[in-house]
């Protein structure tokens, strides 16, 4: 999959294209899919398979573009760029100095800018840390509990063990004052330890910010063995869940019960798995290649390439804004009518490959945990809510349930 040679950087269509989202996002890969580590499960090294011959850098005039589409894309006065592989630290340090220096040069005066990136932290060194600090960028960092649980599915190229080289990251990390969150995966190797991993991160790593992210992956007819099973994958989320909101809330942050307190108090979800709709999180290639989603990088959502077609254009694409309505009007019957579509929404399109009971296609692989999950927190999130609404603090639910109020 090639792109034509740059001739022109695309210019902002005016008037703004029908269809086109004021605010959007777009995960840069600069890497593609290259990474130094070897993931038993990570679903994008296939990827490289889509750019033979390609040495896999992204540009420093493609860098440019993406920043400066990006920013003039955006009706609003924030954009965050994140950056996310295969390993987008492989790029080098000089590559995210020069990434600093193209948004200072084409940020508008009124706009605030995030940068962001996902890395498994191998190859973080001091002079790395300095400049997350200094830039005031958000890391999220690839661990997935204690070294036995970390190490079964985590290794290297060489089959060896990652779990202390991400642990001395971390500590750097934390040395240097850098904001940094801990993204697990929960797979079949964890799914069953969900306290051990949980009180991991919380007592021995330090981590206040915490997501945790279900490994399903598609096998032949059904899913891999590594894959978490849907009811392991709610039984974790409960019991973390019942540990958190009787001692950590306000002190340990975990992304699904953030955005879960969200839905609740009727502000719809921040995250795009448990939103209404999707499309506007795409993926960026490191040849600038626009796809519509993060997973979804494939011929068919391949949208343009923003070094040929600004990306406002490709957003707007009917195709995509029909991508992002399909995650809506392509649920089943059995969706539609279930208690907690509020909040789960059918979760992301990618795991809805199961049939229902009467035969409909398109049910979430992992609905009998996500069914689980939402019951299971209802109560404790309609008290959060009505605590927020009456000016007082999520956390006082603690109290209450230390007091032994029945409804919390």
């Amino acid at each position: 999959m090639t792109s034509a040679p740059l001739t022109a950087r695309p210019t902002l269509p005016q008037p703004r294209p029908v269809g086109a989202p004021p605010m959007f996002e777009v995960m840069a890969k600069p890497t593609g899919a290259i990474c130094n580590l070897d993931c038993e499960y990570c679903f994008f090294l296939s990827k490289e398979s889509l750019y033979p011959g390609s040495d896999f850098r992204m540009s420093d005039e493609l860098l440019e573009t993406y920043v400066s589409q990006l920013m003039e894309s955006q009706r609003g006065n924030h954009v965050t760029f994140v950056f996310q592989g295969g390993e987008p630290t492989l790029m080098g340090l000089p590559f995210f100095e020069r990434m600093v220096e193209l948004v200072e040069r084409h940020r508008p005066a009124h706009m605030r800018i995030d940068l962001a990136i996902q890395t498994n932290g191998t190859l973080l060194s001091d002079a790395w840390c300095r400049f997350l600090k200094q830039h005031n960028v958000l890391v999220g960092l690839s661990m997935d509990g204690p070294a036995p649980l970390h190490d079964r599915y985590r290794v290297d190229k060489g089959g060896k063990p990652t779990h202390h080289r991400v642990l001395a990251a971390w500590q750097r990390l934390r040395e240097h004052g850098v904001d940094t969150n801990i993204l697990c995966t929960v797979n079949s190797a964890n799914s069953r330890q969900p306290l051990e991993v949980y009180r991991y991160f919380r007592d021995e790593v330090g981590a206040q910010y915490l997501q945790f992210i279900p490994i399903v992956e598609r096998e032949g007819e059904g899913v891999s063995a590594r894959s978490v099973v849907a009811e392991d994958w709610g039984a974790f989320l409960n019991a973390i869940f019942d540990e958190w909101v009787v001692r950590d809330v306000g002190s340990v942050f975990v992304q699904a019960f953030d955005v879960a307190l969200g839905i609740w108090l009727g502000r719809g979800s921040s995250l795009c798995v448990f939103a209404e709709t999707c499309g506007n999180a795409l993926a960026l290639e490191h040849n600038g290649d626009l796809y519509s989603c993060d997973h979804f990088v494939d011929a068919e959502h391949r949208l343009g390439n923003i070094r040929e077609q600004h990306m406002l254009e490709l957003v707007a694409l009917p195709q995509q804004r029909r991508f992002g309505l399909d995650k809506r009007d392509g649920l089943p019957r059995k969706c539609r009518e279930c208690s907690v579509l509020f909040a789960c929404r059918g979760e992301c399109p990618k795991n809805r490959f199961d049939i229902t009971e009467d035969g409909e296609a398109g049910l979430n692989h992992l609905c009998a945990g996500y069914l689980s999950f939402f019951t299971h927190i209802d109560a404790s999130m309609r008290t959060m809510a009505r605590l927020l609404r009456a000016g007082r603090e999520a956390g006082d639910i603690m109290q209450l349930i230390r007091d032994g109020h029945p409804s919390h």
